[in-house]
């Protein structure tokens, strides 16, 4: 269908003119903190459950859809874009674990996944053995066994999303969590995978995480305090109806807890901390009375992860850590150095640290160790064999300054900008390797790393899309204060670089999250409409190491707004796009640079779509009752206890920012039972936004009455959000048209 960029452009402006604002009556509340005052008229918009509340939004929704009403027409191009581009019955890679391979299937028309598996073959031939087999998109094979029926358990529920799953080492029970609310509490179930029945067990009101006890006697998981920080380890014995036993307990409000079980299923590692500092302990899982104990101490202020190994038979660790630099090295540290203080402790270097290197994790299989990091933004990961591993608890090397003469094993690949990760099984001889980038679909590949040889096991199908014709270019903007700020360009290659394109900056910014390149089906609804999709790798990522997360946070967190607004800047000067036709993106935390850098600069932006926006920063982490706001301190700093955070943080939060100005077409995303960025920030942000709007473009707010922090669940529904993002953006640029 053609829509004239001219007449959506009419359209919009007079179904702006046309609608009216919902307009939320005030009530002041007063706000006095560290001398300064602030009054808020809109906190009463916090009452989730009043009647009035809940009307405002309606009308809120009511007049998003009058003003984007000249859009459905274009929504439903790009949703059905979306769909034709989409292998809908198709399945995952299998993947081998205790005699079965385990896969999941999508069906045409289905919301959700159906997980399965059929019985593994041991003929002796190793590469016969750990080949996954050849199974067919929406064929059954012979002794296939569904396992779980995503839609089956999501019929006649609002929302839908799995939290865990696990399979026994037997096979027989399947212990899963699901949010049906989509505010991220979950309830777990129990299923004897045998008889297919649901075992009476049931704990309601867990984290997302769970495990199932190698013998299969208990499943173990995490409940959640008021503020939803996870802090209570369990261990649930199937088939009990008494109190389960609590193994651990973080009292600190600034600390999460996490779990998991070791590759070798000798531990359970516990881990604990924020952004700044870790704790680690690990459970025997051979003896029900044993207690955690302390691997790396929060004492020795040390951000670290373990992975429990047998060097030579001895118990011992692999721990990345900071000693000696924010990248990280990996460390072989015996079990019996941990009786010893802290200073004499024999942390064996496995792999030193780099400056240009950073570290993210070390992990180890039956037969290698993986050691993930990130080198020129790019993620990555070397392999070593574990005998070169183990032998080190036997060598005389106790110094980073000695750090072994290992030669790591990388697979080659050819794309500059891509993401690569490895897995497999714990008695895998083999790794499993995934491979994606801005222009290559996922692909999965089969890598032996004693002979560098990489077979490719699935390459995901894009029907109906020339993949050539799109390209990804690595650019640099330059910051403010000098600093080079690494930009992702993807775009058809036959869209010109003269100045004349249309654009989407899309940031983050935040939490060492780093922005790694993905392909997106529903992205290529964009390019093909001549938009340029930029990403901006700013600070307060973590795409150049530890180093540029910090520059980004705290009382650098402006460095996060001026990076982007730079890299702005960059790409109209550059002639990547038209200076007039660039529209911004970013959700939850990138939803608040999106709000700052609309105060900041808002002639730079034609639209912009902010996600879950974290807009109101300071009044949320200013009360420790909310979800999550103590663990912020960590990432902002704490304004409570600090007047220099608090001026800091006011002077950018951008509800208290916002000023007279004439801002672009904005679109506020965000979801009613979203537990991360309350719905309310937005909605008090779109008011103050209109107040001080001097020019015509709209803003809107839309919630999803019945969505999380992610959205709406459900494949399609997921696609209709895009569409409906994507339209708001194509709409404002003038950019309707598929120019390929």
């Amino acid at each position: 269908m053609t829509h004239s960029p001219d007449s959506v452009l009419s359209a919009l402006a007079q179904a702006a003119a046309a609608a009216t604002a919902p307009v939320a009556r005030k009530e002041p509340v007063t706000r006095e903190r560290h001398g300064d005052v602030f009054t808020d008229n809109y906190e009463w918009m916090r009452a989730k459950e009043s009647p009035e509340v809940r009307a405002h939004l309606d009308a809120e929704n009511a007049y998003t859809d009058e003003v984007a009403a000249p859009l459905a027409g274009l929504r439903e191009d790009i949703f059905a874009e979306i769909k034709e581009r989409t292998r809908e019955t198709d399945l995952s890679v299998p993947a081998r674990r205790n005699g079965y391979w385990y896969f999941t299937r999508t069906v045409e028309g289905e919301q959700y996944g159906v997980r399965c598996r059929v019985r593994a073959q041991d003929t002796g031939d190793v590469l016969a053995d750990w080949t996954p087999p050849v199974i067919e998109p929406g064929v059954p094979v012979e002794g296939e066994e569904v396992i779980l029926d995503g839609n089956a358990l999501a019929k006649g529920l609002p929302f839908f999303a799995l939290g865990g799953l696990d399979v026994s080492e037997d096979g027989r029970w399947l212990a899963y969590s699901v949010d049906a609310a989509g505010d991220e509490r979950y309830t777990v179930r129990i299923k004897d995978l045998s008889s297919g029945e649901l075992l009476p067990d049931e704990i309601p009101g867990t984290s997302a995480g769970l495990a199932l006890a190698p013998d299969a006697s208990a499943v173990f998981y995490i409940l959640p305090d008021e503020s939803w920080r996870p802090y209570r380890l369990y261990r649930h014995v199937i088939g009990s109806e008494g109190p389960d036993e609590l193994l651990f307990e973080e009292t600190d409000e600034g600390m999460w807890t996490d779990f998991g079980i070791s590759g070798d299923k000798r531990e359970l590692v516990i881990d604990v901390g924020n952004s700044e500092v870790s704790e680690i302990l690990t459970l025997p899982l051979g003896d029900p009375e044993a207690r955690p104990r302390v691997v790396v101490s929060r004492e020795q202020r040390l951000l670290a992860s373990a992975d429990p190994i047998l060097a030579q038979g001895r118990p011992a660790y692999l721990i990345t850590h900071n000693r000696h630099g924010g990248n990280n090295a990996v460390a072989l540290v015996l079990a019996e150095e941990l009786e010893k203080p802290f200073a004499e402790q024999r942390w064996i270097p496995v792999v030193a640290h780099r400056d240009d290197v950073k570290v993210d994790g070390a992990g180890a299989t039956a037969a290698w160790v993986l050691v993930s990091q990130r080198e020129n933004t790019a993620p990555g990961f070397v392999v070593f064999p574990r005998a070169d591993i183990e032998a080190l608890a036997s060598s005389g090397l106790d110094t980073d300054d000695d750090a072994p003469d290992l030669a790591p094993i990388r697979p080659e690949f050819r794309e500059e900008i891509r993401a690569v990760s490895a897995g497999s099984s714990y008695e895998a001889p083999f790794l499993t390797l995934n491979y994606v980038s801005f222009v290559t679909p996922q692909r999965v590949l089969l890598f032996d790393p004693a002979t560098g040889q990489q077979t490719v096991l699935k390459d995901t199908e894009v029907p109906v899309a020339d993949l050539t014709q799109y390209e990804a270019i690595r650019d640099w903007a330059v910051a403010q204060d000098g600093t080079r700020i690494p930009l992702s360009i993807v775009k058809r290659k036959d869209t010109p670089k003269d100045g004349t394109a249309p654009a989407v900056v899309y940031g983050y910014g935040s939490y060492e999250a780093s922005m790694d390149p993905r392909f997106s089906v529903a992205r290529l609804s964009l390019l093909d409409r001549g938009v340029v999709w930029v990403v901006a790798h700013i600070r307060g990522g973590g795409e150049l190491g530890r180093a540029w997360y910090e520059n980004g946070k705290k009382l650098a967190k402006k460095n996060t707004f001026t990076d982007y607004v730079d890299a702005t800047r960059h790409v109209a000067a550059a002639g990547w796009a038209d200076a007039s036709r660039i529209a911004a993106w970013g959700g939850s935390a990138g939803g608040l640079l999106m709000g700052a850098v609309t105060n900041m600069a808002p002639e730079l932006y034609k639209a912009v779509v902010a996600q879950v926006p974290f807009v109101d920063a300071l009044t949320t982490i200013l009360d420790p009752a909310l979800p999550l706001s103590a663990l912020e301190w960590e990432e902002w700093g704490n304004p409570i206890t600090d007047p220099e955070v608090y001026a800091y943080m006011k002077s950018y939060t951008p509800y208290e920012n916002v000023r007279p100005a004439s801002y672009p077409a904005i679109a506020a995303v965000t979801s009613l039972n979203d537990t991360r960025v309350l719905y309310v920030e937005p909605a008090k942000w779109v008011q103050v936004l209109r107040a001080n709007q001097e020019g015509p473009a709209p803003i809107v707010l839309k919630t999803e009455m019945d969505g999380g922090h992610g959205g709406a669940s459900g494949r399609y529904e997921g696609w209709k959000d895009f569409a409906w993002d994507a339209a708001w953006t194509l709409g404002h640029l003038g950019a309707t048209e598929r120019v390929g």
